[in-house]
Order: structure tokens, then C-alpha cells, then sequence
């Protein structure tokens, strides 16, 4: 791939008389917002969240990087680093929650007398961003040169007048302002979040590595944790199968069943038959022939 989404969520494990939390990473390869196909999802297991982890399992890789701020992923965007650096593209949609928490009007009605005040600058943050995720709507599927061009024509502008926006009234607010800390969050990265203006490749948010982590994070309810560290990285694998089958619209239980029954007897040349985009039931290929 030329460029991933990369994202991680806990997992209790196991441990003596307890469980501690470990993490489950996912790199994702989802090319459908410009016209791409064979979608695919890659998940590991490690028992602690510390940086060398994302550096372990995207060796080798060189591309863009679709992920949140988490400083775990600096040294992929280092120019020392063994494939070249990685580059980054921040994610809008995490960046718009900071400001919407502040101006969410029903939560802060549940909240009653203890709700912090609501915010009108943060209020106006939310629509400034939702004008650009509107457009972001029109061009999704189109190929990665014509949404450069509406970007460059209709979005740029949008998003200059943000930053402008944001510096004004920043430099009226507290360091330790709630808001203050959320237009940080955009301001000190900004040559990462505007880095989708210029490749139509990039999306506007790290979603697709959201959705292929959903399974996990509501599973957790149902499985409660997993029972060792070999059983986080199998874990690993079996979402990496089920995930994946899913992005290609197929019925992972199908897919499964199928490829057990079939791949003992597949000579190795016909394996990549077997992948879900290029994968057909052996029932469906017996009528064909």
C-alpha cells in the first residue's frame, strides 16, 4: 500500500489473579474513497503501548500514514528512519470531537449544574469543520486527481480561513483553557492535517481504522479478555481474517469454511485464489467449469 490507516484499542489480558491492559493495533489499506479496490486489514497484538511497537510492525513500509496525534508514531515521520519517513495525515474527525465536547449542548443538559459553561467559539469550530467535511461528502469515490482539484478550489480556502480563524482567538485564551488545548491539538500539527489538500489520495479522517477496530472494542463485553499473550496475538490473526473478509463484502464464515476445505489440496501458484478479493466458493467455480 501507498498509504495505511493505523489505530490501536486495550485488551484485558489475562494475568496472575488479574487482568492488565494490552493493545491491539490495526494497519488498514482501504482505497474505495478514490476508486480503489482489494481492501485489506492487518491487526497485532503487544502487551504495552510504547513506540516501538508501530516501528516493528511498519518495517519496510514507506508511504502515508492516516493515524491520530499519538507520539508513539513520531519517529516513523523522522527522516533517519530505515525506509525514509512516513508521512503523516491527522485525522479531522478526532480533531473535531476536542471542539464539540466543549459545545455539546444535550450532554451538557445531562450534566446540569456540574457541566462546565458551553463554549460559542467551540460551537463555531464545529461548523467550520462541518463545512469542510460537507464538501469532503461530494467528491468521496472520485479519482484521487479530481479531488485534488475541488480541494485546491473549494476546500483550501475554507481551511485557511480555519487557521486564521483559530490563531486569532488563540491568542486571547489561557494555555490551560479547554479550548485553548483543543486548537493546540490543530495548530502544532497543522502541516499534517492539511496534508490531504494536496494528494487526493488522503482522506479527511482515520475512520476506516475505527470501523475495523468496532469489532474488537465491542467484543471485549463478550469475551472479557484475552487468556495470555499468545492468545492476544492469535486474536490478532483471527480479526485480521474475519476484518478483512468483511471489507470485501464477503460472509467471513463462508470464506473460512471454504479456504479450510480447499487449501490442503491448492497448489501453492493458485493460493492467491483464495484471497478474499479474488476469492469465489468452490461451489460457484464447479458450475463455471
Amino acid at each position: 500500500a501507498e498509504r495505511l490507516h493505523g489505530d490501536d484499542t486495550t485488551v484485558p489480558v489475562l494475568a496472575r489473579g488479574k487482568t492488565v491492559t494490552g493493545r491491539a493495533w490495526v494497519y488498514v489499506r482501504d482505497d474505495a474513497p478514490f476508486g480503489g479496490d482489494r481492501p485489506a486489514a492487518l491487526f497485532k497484538y503487544s502487551r504495552d503501548r510504547r513506540g516501538e511497537h508501530p516501528i516493528e510492525h511498519l518495517d519496510g513500509f514507506a508511504g502515508i500514514l492516516q493515524a491520530d496525534a499519538y507520539s508513539g508514531y513520531n519517529q516513523l515521520y523522522e527522516a533517519e528512519h530505515p525506509t525514509g519517513a512516513i508521512r503523516p495525515a491527522f485525522c479531522w474527525a478526532h480533531a473535531r470531537r476536542k471542539f464539540y465536547e466543549l459545545a455539546d449542548i444535550a450532554k451538557s443538559a445531562r450534566r446540569g449544574k456540574r457541566a462546565p459553561p458551553l463554549s460559542p467559539l467551540a460551537l463555531e469550530a464545529v461548523k467550520r469543520i462541518d463545512a469542510v467535511f460537507d464538501l469532503e461528502r461530494d467528491i468521496n469515490g472520485r479519482p484521487p486527481d479530481e479531488r485534488h482539484r475541488v480541494r485546491r478550489e473549494t476546500v483550501r480556502p475554507l481551511v485557511d480561513d480555519l487557521q486564521a480563524w483559530m490563531r486569532a482567538h488563540r491568542a486571547e485564551l489561557s494555555r490551560h483553557a479547554p479550548l485553548a488545548k483543543a486548537m493546540d491539538y490543530m495548530l502544532k500539527r497543522w502541516a499534517g492535517f492539511i496534508a490531504f489538500l494536496d494528494d487526493g489520495r488522503i482522506c479527511l479522517t482515520n475512520n476506516a481504522a475505527e470501523r475495523a477496530l468496532r469489532g474488537l472494542a465491542l467484543g471485549r463485553r463478550s469475551w472479557l479478555f484475552a487468556g495470555s499473550d499468545r492468545g492476544g496475538h492469535r486474536a490478532a490473526v483471527i480479526y485480521t481474517l474475519i476484518v478483512t473478509a468483511k471489507m470485501n463484502g464477503i460472509d467471513p464464515q463462508a470464506w473460512l469454511a471454504d479456504v479450510l476445505a480447499r487449501i490442503a489440496d491448492l497448489p501453492q501458484r493458485q493460493l492467491p485464489e483464495l484471497l478474499p478479493w479474488n476469492w469465489s466458493p468452490a461451489a460457484e467455480q464447479s458450475q463455471a467449469a
